[in-house]
């Protein structure tokens, strides 16, 4: 096969890439309209984030040649550095970040990829809402496309809590199972495999028979995740059991994760130890939270909302695009 450079793969590529330069222009002037700077951060943090089940690129850094290295790794998500901005007062603020998924490759992954990010100062987790459902609506009103079939923008996009979901789709009482695999299992009619926690059944039903469900008629936004998965967002103040987070997804692909923003430092700590000791214990990489991130968490993040979109993703589906790679002007794999 020639390469994605070759003018023959190019020129087909073309009319998605074409689409993604507009996508990229129209998202652009739609956040700066509500106040939101475009900022940019580092690329090299010191920690990439501390999901465990995500893998680094990390390489080293030394002030000269022949002096002491210390350890860098290229980023998971802008996140933190951005949350330390919010901290110090930049207010409402966006970013176009490149960002490294180690080991990544699929029609809708790559190792390397554009996350798009904005935070508001104030905002809750349904205004964030209203303000994704607006900017997909502007920025893609001939709806979303994938494989010939439309999700139209124009209707109001779905709303449904995991617990609604669960109960709907998988026929369980989710929440009132949270933590024990084998009666997770066994309400939802499935053998538990071997080694199966309560997280890798929760997600396999996800994946399997939820996610397959919704986002069809309309975008759907599946919001208030057990507090397991709570991720780096806060607890629900009115049910402790489910964390004030949502995911949105369309045409079959999941578009954005999104958070009321945990601002409690010594939570965060709690939360960042517990995955340290789970990813340490999974492959011996202890890896080493971002004291200034946290730092930044103690001065304090003011009560915000925020939003990881993938950008890509949604190129895809304004152009409807096959692939990834069909909306990557050079693809790293």
């Amino acid at each position: 096969m020639s390469p994605p450079w070759h003018p023959e793969r190019l020129a087909a590529r073309l009319p998605f890439l074409r689409r993604r330069a507009r996508l990229r222009a129209e998202v652009a002037a739609f956040l700066a309209a509500r106040g939101y700077t475009e900022v940019e951060t580092p690329v090299l943090q010191p920690c990439p984030g501390m999901e465990p089940n995500l893998d680094p690129f990390a390489t080293r850094y030394a002030a000269k040649l022949g002096a002491e290295t210390r350890a860098l790794f290229l980023q998971f998500s802008p996140e933190f550095a951005m949350k330390k901005l919010l901290a110090g007062g930049a207010g409402p603020i966006f970013q176009f970040a490149r960002v490294f998924r180690n080991g990544e490759a699929g029609p809708q992954h790559q190792p390397e990829f554009t996350m798009l990010e904005w935070y508001r100062p104030g905002l809750d987790l349904a205004g964030l809402m209203d303000e994704t459902e607006a900017l997909i609506r502007a920025v893609c009103p001939e709806g979303l496309r994938r494989g010939g079939a439309v999700v139209p923008t124009d209707r109001p996009f779905a709303r449904i809590t995991v617990a609604e979901a669960f109960a709907r789709f998988v026929g369980v009482d989710v929440l009132a199972r949270a933590g024990d695999a084998a009666a997770l299992a066994a309400a939802s009619g499935v053998a538990l495999r071997t080694g199966e926690t309560w997280q890798d059944l929760f997600f396999r039903l996800l994946l399997e028979r939820v996610e397959p469900a919704i986002g069809h008629e309309a975008p759907a936004f599946l919001t208030h995740w057990p507090a397991s998965e709570a991720a780096l967002s806060r607890r629900d103040p009115f049910d402790p059991r489910v964390a004030l987070r949502f995911e949105l997804f369309a045409a079959g692909v999941e578009l954005a994760n999104a958070y009321e923003e945990l601002t409690d430092a010594a939570e965060q700590r709690a939360r960042f130890a517990a995955w340290r000791a789970e990813r340490l214990a999974a492959t011996g990489e202890d890896r080493v939270p971002d004291e200034d991130f946290l730092a930044a968490l103690a001065f304090g993040l003011p009560a915000c909302a925020g939003i990881a979109l993938g950008f890509d993703r949604l190129a895809m589906l304004a152009s409807d695009a096959r692939t990834i790679e069909d909306v990557l002007w050079l693809p790293v794999v």
